[in-house]
């Protein structure tokens, strides 16, 4: 969910295996089958654990990654019903009613559900599987406030104050999965006047780029960034990138922080492609995806949280990946039915 790329189609083998809690894989009489898994350019899991899945492997899964979570679904929209792949993972709540209104899945549940978390383990509406999820938040540079003796702002409202003018850094909303987060918690929060929010927003200075990278590692400060903005929209699960990615852990600090107001929740899915070659083998990846050891893999490999229910977070994760008690969320079929007039709206707001 968490790092956008290009468009460029990158494609990558991997051999994976079905563990023995979920239903023996297909495979032809030719032979093991091979599935194609359509995905985001965040997909990564351990090499450890894929190593471990190659040695037990009955099904090898060619990961098709495309750009962002939004270049991934206008993807297997215009290809619904012949699809480039098996299965798709990446899908979140914001572009689900999309997807489901093209047709894209077949619908598949995995049994494993029954170990996701209640508060979400019904959100695929009974078509695709919850597999992660996370929450969109506004990222802070301590160290830029810290040196100028300026208090961060804590709420949504804050953002369009005179002290924080030319400080935010956005993503456009129709280009990128977590700028559209972003507006769809504008919307939550203010109802019908988000709009009058985003003219405050650019009257003071915010800006829109295109994706995550642009917006996190060219114009944001924080982060040993060289950018000149210290407010960004990105992840409540970014500042432990800090610790993970530093060269000496142990010596590294995290130098960001994450605004808890006006979050909005983000949950990933996997499914079933319609007209998949391989539906049985593509259903056996999707409940690999919720066992235990993919489940505990997933945050320091996609910075996102488990859907299983009972996993172990890692200790960057604890101390320095907040939770907001309160996240702004939309129904996913008011999103589908008003996102297009949402979009336009917003470009009318704070572009033209």
């Amino acid at each position: 969910m968490k790092v956008l790329g290009t468009a460029a189609l990158l494609t990558v083998a991997l051999a994976l295996t079905a563990c023995a809690s979920t239903p023996t894989p297909a495979s032809s009489s030719s032979g093991p089958v091979t599935v194609r898994l359509l995905t985001h350019d965040s997909f990564v899991l351990s090499t450890t654990l894929l190593n471990d899945f190659t040695t037990r492997t009955g099904i090898t899964i060619e990961v098709v990654a495309v750009g962002d979570a939004g270049e991934l679904v206008n993807r297997a929209v215009l290809s619904a019903g012949k699809p480039e792949g098996d299965l798709l993972f990446g899908v979140d709540n914001s572009l689900l009613s999309r997807a489901v209104s093209a047709s894209v899945f077949d619908p598949y549940v995995s049994p494993e559900v029954r170990h996701v978390r209640p508060e979400i383990a019904d959100s695929g509406n009974g078509i695709v599987t919850p597999i992660d999820d996370g929450d969109v938040c506004i990222n802070i540079d301590k160290v830029w406030f810290d040196k100028r003796g300026l208090t961060p702002p804590k709420t949504l409202d804050d953002l369009a104050k005179p002290e924080y003018a030319g400080l935010l850094v956005t993503q456009n909303p129709a280009t990128s999965s977590p700028g559209l987060a972003f507006m769809l918690a504008t919307i939550s929060k203010y109802g019908d006047s988000w709009r009058e929010y985003w003219s405050k927003l650019r009257a003071n200075g915010a800006i829109a780029v295109n994706g995550w990278t642009e917006a996190y590692t060219s114009e944001f400060s924080g982060a040993g960034n060289s950018g000149s903005r210290p407010l960004v929209v990105s992840y409540s699960s970014s500042p432990p990138a800090e610790l993970i990615y530093a060269a000496d852990p142990a010596k590294a600090s995290v130098t960001t922080s994450t605004m808890t107001d006006g979050c909005y929740r983000q949950i990933e899915y996997a499914g079933v492609l319609a007209g998949a070659a391989h539906p049985d083998a593509a259903k056996a990846v999707i409940d690999w995806l919720l066992s235990p050891e993919v489940q505990s893999d997933v945050a320091l490999s996609m910075f996102v949280f488990p859907a299983r229910a009972g996993v172990s977070l890692p200790p960057e994760f604890v101390q320095y990946a907040p939770r907001p008690t309160n996240p702004e969320e939309l129904p996913a079929d008011e999103v589908g039915a008003n996102q297009q007039q949402w979009l336009n709206d917003w470009t009318e707001t704070f572009v033209s």
